[in-house]
Parts: C-alpha cells; sequence; structure tokens
C-alpha cells in the first residue's frame, strides 16, 4: 500500500510537490531560527564568560567571599597541578589561568618624573604559552585598533579609553603601581605594544591585558592564579551542564575547615548572574514556543486546504466503492510520507545554512552601533548555533501538524451519503 501510494505522490505532482515545498521551507526556517535564538543566548553571556567568570571557574573558598577586593592574597597554589586535574576530569572544556588584579598605572615624562596617573584593572591571561587556545576565545586580533599584540611578558594592551586618558600611544613605557601576592609594594615597567576596544562599555574603560608571565613577575605570584577559568570547547554556553559540574566538584572539597579548599562556580553564581539567566531560559522557551505554534498552525491550515482541494477526487473514490475508511487512512499515510520527506529536507537545508553562519557569523555592528549606548555589552557578531536538539525539532510541526489537519479534513469522509454521491458526479 505505501509502495503504491509513494508512486502515486511522484505521478500526481499536484498532490506532493507544493505542500512538500511549503514543509521543507517551514521546517528549514524552524531550524535556523532555532539555531540563531541559541546563539543569540550564548552571546548574550559570552562576555561575561569572557572577561569575569568563564563558563564555569574555580577559586579558594576564601577568595569568593572576598572576591570584590581582588585578594590576591588568598590565590590557587600550585595551579599547574590544578589545571591537570581539571583537565583531566572535564575534557570537554578547555582550562586557563587568570590573574585579576588593580593598581595604578603611572606614565613617566622624559625626566622619569610622573606626567599622568589612572587607576587600572587588569587581566593576567595566558595568550603565549604553548597550545593556548586565548586567541581564539578573545579573538583580541580584531579588537586592536593601534599597534599590535604583545609579543612577550614585559609589554601590555590598553583600552582605548584608558590610552586616550593617560594620552600613551604604542611603544611608551609606563609604570605598573600596586602591590605583591603577599601585599608587597609593586611597580614594574610595561612597554606598550597595542591600543584595544572591546566594545564593552564601562567594562574595559580602565583595562590593561597582559599576559600572565608578566602578571606574575609584577605580583610576585608564579604558578599561582586569582582563578582558573573553564571554557566549553566549541564556546557553547550550557546552563545546566556547568551547574552539574559545580555540585559534583565541590563535593570533593567540603571540608569547611580549610579556606583555601577549591571551590567552583558556574556563571550563573557570579555577579548575580542567576536571575539573568533564568529570565533568559523563560524569554528563549517562551519565543521558541510561540514560534513553533504560529507554524504548526499554517502546516496545519495546509493540511486541512489540501484534504478540502481533493473533495472532488475522494467523492469519485467513494463512488466506485472504496471504503471509507480506507480512503481516510491512505490520505494519512500520504499526510504521513509527504511531512517526513518535507521535515527530512527542511532539516538538512536549515542545519546546512545554520552551520555555515555558524562559522561565518551574522555583523549586527551597524545595528549596535545605532543604539548610540554604552551602557550595554551587547556583541557586535552573532553565531547561531547547531546544537542536538535542531536535528528533530522540525519533524514536530512537520509531521504531526500536517498529519492532524489531513485528519480534521478527512473527517468530511464520514459525513457523505452515497446518493448524494451520485448527484454530484452527475452536476
Amino acid at each position: 500500500m505505501i509502495n503504491f501510494l509513494f508512486k502515486g505522490l511522484i505521478r500526481d505532482r499536484s498532490r506532493s510537490f507544493f505542500p512538500l515545498i511549503i514543509i521543507t521551507s517551514i521546517v528549514a526556517i524552524i531550524i535556523f531560527f532555532s539555531g540563531f535564538l541559541n546563539g543569540i543566548y550564548n552571546s548574550l553571556f559570552f562576555n561575561t564568560a569572557l572577561v569575569n567568570s568563564g563558563h564555569i571557574k574555580v577559586v579558594t573558598h576564601a577568595y569568593n567571599l572576598e572576591y570584590q577586593l581582588l585578594p590576591n592574597d588568598l590565590a590557587l597554589l600550585e595551579s599547574d597541578k590544578l589545571i591537570n586535574d581539571l583537565e583531566e576530569k572535564y575534557q570537554d572544556y578547555m582550562w586557563t589561568r587568570r590573574i585579576t588584579f588593580a593598581g595604578l598605572l603611572d606614565v613617566p615624562d622624559s625626566n622619569g618624573e610622573t606626567l599622568m596617573q589612572s587607576p587600572v584593572f587588569g587581566l593576567g591571561i595566558d595568550f603565549l604559552s604553548n597550545n593556548s587556545k586565548q586567541f581564539k576565545v578573545w579573538g583580541i586580533d580584531d579588537k586592536i585598533t593601534k599597534g599590535e599584540i604583545f609579543s612577550n611578558k614585559n609589554e601590555i594592551l590598553l583600552s582605548e579609553r584608558l590610552a586616550e586618558r593617560l594620552n600613551v600611544n604604542p611603544g611608551n613605557i609606563v609604570t605598573f603601581i600596586g602591590s605583591t601576592m603577599d601585599g608587597a609594594f609593586s611597580t614594574y615597567n610595561f612597554l606598550v605594544s597595542g591600543i584595544f576596544n572591546l566594545n564593552l562599555g564601562p567594562i574595559d574603560k580602565d583595562m590593561m591585558i597582559v599576559d600572565i608571565k608578566g602578571a606574575e613577575i609584577a605580583l610576585d605570584m608564579e604558578n599561582a592564579s586569582s582563578e582558573i577559568l573553564g571554557y566549553e570547547k566549541n564556546l557553547f554556553f550550557d546552563d545546566k551542564e556547568t551547574v552539574f559540574m559545580r555540585n559534583e566538584y565541590n563535593i570533593q572539597f567540603s571540608d569547611t575547615t580549610d579556606v583555601y579548599r577549591p571551590f567552583m562556580l558556574a556563571l550563573r553564581d557570579s555577579n548575580q548572574m542567576s536571575t539573568i539567566v533564568d529570565f533568559s531560559n523563560v524569554i528563549m522557551f517562551i519565543i521558541m514556543a510561540l514560534f513553533l505554534i504560529v507554524v504548526t498552525l499554517v502546516l496545519w491550515n495546509m493540511g486541512i486546504m489540501n484534504g478540502l482541494r481533493r473533495y472532488g477526487e475522494i467523492g469519485m473514490r467513494l463512488a466506485i466503492g472504496e471504503t471509507k475508511s480506507h480512503v481516510f487512512k491512505s490520505m494519512i499515510v500520504e499526510s504521513l510520507m509527504i511531512g517526513f520527506l518535507g521535515s527530512l529536507f527542511g532539516t538538512m537545508i536549515g542545519i546546512s545554512i545554520t552551520s555555515y553562519l555558524e562559522r561565518v557569523g551574522l555583523d549586527y555592528s551597524k545595528a549596535i552601533d545605532s543604539l548610540n549606548s554604552s551602557n550595554f555589552a551587547m556583541p557586535n557578531v552573532f553565531y547561531p548555533q547547531v546544537t542536538s536538539e535542531l536535528f528533530y525539532i522540525g519533524f514536530i510541526p512537520g509531521i504531526l501538524a500536517t498529519v492532524f489537519g489531513t485528519m480534521l479534513a478527512g473527517r468530511a469522509i464520514y459525513s457523505r451519503e452515497m446518493a448524494q454521491l451520485f448527484k454530484e458526479l452527475e452536476a
């Protein structure tokens, strides 16, 4: 029966071609829209993960209690050993050291006297070590507006607004004034190699970026880290996974008498982000649910109209002796085949488009710039994300809505009387 109906659909394109095109198009749109929403969701939290928290991070318990003071005297020791343990246990994540610090940046004149000073927020990032993936994570090359990325531990990058305030350019020498891990007074000269702009509003207003080896020397923090940050290797944020990892890891280090024990934090635990994460989850669910309802109604309506359009054909089949139940079942099987093929083709097209844009991104820089606001840390490029749900989500409306529409239209079969059929045929 299925083979017979399939041949009939191929030979009579009026019954299959346009429904197939419509289902394929709508399912492809569903796949892309879902991937685009996933990309927006990921982008909303990427800047927070980039600068502050990673997708997940490890600090000492004491550091977490006073994190707003940047207490490097409570930093993690023997960081290399801890990173090796994390890489072995959580292989889907890349782990990197981070030293976060603050102090004064002093610009000397030709005589070595202070010309300008400004408070500075510094990030020591592992850029220059072998196999470091931080260049990929930060995309720092695209954010340099003057000069170039540093090539050794004695060079730094300054944010655009900090450089303008201090009136420094690439090639100038600046002096960092702060305190070491042990609380001693520290001064260290750095060469400004480049100026950057992260487009993060006030977040990067006073920012200085240095390789972690330079931060180690300036702050006397050899093999110590303020934080160890973890990023999912595809840079895709999964809130449920990070919460599970956090709970699992912290059970191992539950000795409350040890204030220096490693303590894992998910992104939602940083800077009161839990409310924003939960709110974003709800909003994304509502948007996707409404979109699926709309496209399901469209496909349902198409199934109804397709069934009603075949009113005369159904009457002819009943008149020549085909049973009502057989006609109804054959229509359902046909709609199943059309819905499945359309959903399959639509899924293939939708995933192909989403996969391509996942690599190249969608540039919204002009739209973001037109907002004329520096208070929102919005990314300029959105990258749709291919996730496992994209491989099946299109089949739900593609098949079910089409079949239900056909079933609703097919109810009319059972209300038609044989005597009336012959009158219709004579007419």
